[in-house]
């Protein structure tokens, strides 16, 4: 066959491949096998009297190809976040990135007056009137969020970590003080990530954890210089249906994550 007659090599035909790549490989028998096998991507083998599918050098090095140039697409940000992601999957945790969970936070108009009469126990003409304290729901996409990998629910410990690698993001971030609360109301703890150039601990508030990156992006390494203070926090419905929505995150290069002892520190 020549090479103008091979198959156009789409994005579902590399995600085929990187199925077989991480299983077994055993044969699907459709479309996209009978296209990986022309293209000399797969080839077919017999094993124990079974036939199963094995990648060839070009399926390899068109996976790899594709994989060094989606790393080079990924922003700063992007990359300082699947760094993180990996240090969280390490620690057995189950992460999932930029999720969109309602939270609850204060609202930020003006407080209105209570329009409860007063009671009759004392005279309302001598007391401050009543203030609300409204709430209202916004939409918070933390860019990390995650939990421990346990069957146990006070043990969960969920965990918001916002990735920062500039200045001004960090600034712009900390002067939305609603955000900030949507953060605090999703879990248990809340920490900052950014490159040690970035900020100092205190600047931040002292609620909030901070890691900070030494080196590069791609190859430093983090050191906690201050962890966020906990409170226990019971994960309400609508984020329990929005993790059961969404995929966790998983890292290419996913060694042996087990779960960390619940004694040890996340």
């Amino acid at each position: 066959m020549s090479d103008d007659q091979l198959p156009t090599i789409t994005r579902f035909h590399k995600t085929r491949l990187m199925q077989v790549w991480r299983s077994a490989g055993w044969p699907c028998k459709d479309g996209l096998e009978i296209d990986l096998l022309a293209a000399g991507l797969i080839s077919l083998q017999m094993m124990d009297g079974r036939e199963t599918l094995r990648l060839t050098e070009a399926g390899i090095r068109l996976l790899a190809e594709s994989r060094q140039r989606g790393q080079r697409a990924l922003s700063a940000h992007d990359r300082l976040g699947q760094r993180f992601a990996e240090h969280l999957l390490a620690q057995g945790r189950v992460v999932w990135r930029e999720l969109s969970l309602r939270a609850q936070v204060e609202d930020e108009s003006p407080p209105v007056q209570d329009p409860t009469p007063a009671a009759v126990l004392w005279n309302a003409a001598d007391e401050e009137p009543a203030q609300l304290m409204p709430k209202v729901w916004r939409m918070a996409r933390p860019d990390l969020f995650s939990i421990r990998n346990t069957s146990v629910e006070a043990y969960l410990q969920p965990q918001v970590h916002e990735i920062k690698v500039s200045r001004a993001d960090l600034l712009s971030d900390l002067r939305h003080a609603a955000k900030r609360q949507a953060y605090q109301w999703l879990c248990s703890e809340c920490s900052y990530v950014f490159p040690v150039a970035v900020a100092r601990p205190n600047e931040i508030p002292e609620q909030f954890g901070v890691w900070v990156l030494h080196g590069g992006i791609d190859d430093g390494e983090f050191e906690l210089l201050r962890p966020a203070q906990h409170r226990p926090v019971k994960l309400p419905f609508a984020v329990w249906m929005a993790l059961s929505k969404a995929a966790p995150l998983r890292v290419e290069a996913e060694a042996d994550c087990g779960q960390a002892a619940l004694s040890e520190a996340a």
